[in-house]
């Protein structure tokens, strides 16, 4: 399944998001951890030290090589060149699952040993210097929403997305790509200004929002969030000296995690598994396509000089029962 944390700048996302990750790594899930925000703080999070996650590929420089790879035979896709960021799949795309060896991860993935458990990480790329004054963050973020677009995923398996801070995740299709967004609101004005920002964008489109309150530090905080998100609010997090530890560099095993704050996991896990309960494989192509065409219309055609809805296969629908399928190499 899909799971999202989003929330404002420096609301805590990136430190419950991997939090989240160490827990399901614990647990021997299989797991795609993805960081999705211009400043790259999950790899750091997830125990990477400032080396290697410099090192860290980046999916927004390995676009070419990921759009001619899930390209892969589709005939109505003429060139990669003519593929963008919302671009679905149709018969004879590549399709991408969670534990498989392929091109894309060999390119853009290294594999993290975190609490016992193996975590696959993914990260879109921060700004380089030749991107400032000429391209926005978006068309970094594409990799990660074609990735979405590309990927079958099931009931045992997630993949983990540490969003962009803020709503701007809203300029393309990607927040509907969730199976649960868990947004991330500190008790103050600005921390619920995003969640506001957030419910009124995925009302329409039928998002799973949950609310995960951070820095909570008493009742009055706990009462201004119930008051400012009402059933939204899932849970919330106190102080926590094991992540002070964490963001001194000096992280812990998760067993030593405080006993409410292990609740606390507990509960986003339940939340996150009840969510695949109302996954609509047909909706979830729909709202694919959707975005795709407005993308098309608004710029795409523009820029690639063709008819990008011609790419959209309309007897498509992604599910499950492609699992396992392999589409054959194009001929060289």
């Amino acid at each position: 399944m899909k799971i999202a944390f989003v929330g404002k700048g420096g609301s805590g996302k990136t430190t419950l998001s991997s939090l989240f990750i160490r827990q399901l790594a614990a647990a021997h899930v299989p797991l795609v951890a993805v960081d999705a925000d211009i400043n790259q703080h999950l790899p750091a999070a997830l125990g990477m030290d400032e080396a290697e996650a410099e090192a860290l590929p980046s999916m927004g420089a390995q676009l070419p090589l990921i759009k001619e790879w899930l390209r892969g035979s589709n005939p109505r896709i003429a060139s990669a060149e003519t593929m963008i960021k919302t671009t679905p799949p149709g018969e004879g795309s590549r399709l991408l699952t969670i534990t498989e060896d392929n091109p894309v991860y060999e390119a853009c993935a290294r594999t993290l040993s975190v609490e016992g458990g193996k975590v696959r990480l993914l990260a879109t790329g921060p700004f380089t210097e030749a991107d400032l004054g000429v391209a926005c963050y978006h068309s970094k973020t594409g990799a990660v929403e074609l990735f979405l677009n590309h990927l079958v995923d099931g009931r045992e398996e997630f993949v983990v997305v540490d969003m962009t801070a803020g709503s701007d995740s809203f300029a393309s299709g990607m927040f509907t790509r969730f199976d649960m967004t868990f947004l991330v609101a500190e008790p103050t004005r600005k921390g619920v200004s995003v969640y506001r920002q957030y419910k009124e964008y995925a009302r329409d489109f039928g998002v799973p929002l949950r609310v995960v309150g951070n820095k909570v530090h008493n009742s009055d905080d706990l009462d201004f969030l119930r008051e400012e998100t009402g059933d939204d609010l899932l849970v919330s997090f106190g102080h926590s000296d094991w992540v002070r530890a964490m963001e001194k560099g000096r992280p812990r095993p998760l067993t030593e995690l405080e006993e409410p704050n292990v609740r606390a996991l507990s509960v986003i896990r339940q939340a996150a598994d009840g969510a695949y309960e109302q996954r609509d494989w047909e909706r979830y192509t729909r709202q694919m396509v959707h975005f795709h065409l407005r993308n098309a219309e608004s710029w795409g055609n523009a820029k690639t000089g063709a008819d990008l809805a011609a790419q959209v296969d309309p007897g498509f629908v992604l599910g499950e029962h492609h699992r396992g399928h392999r589409v054959a190499p194009q001929p060289a």
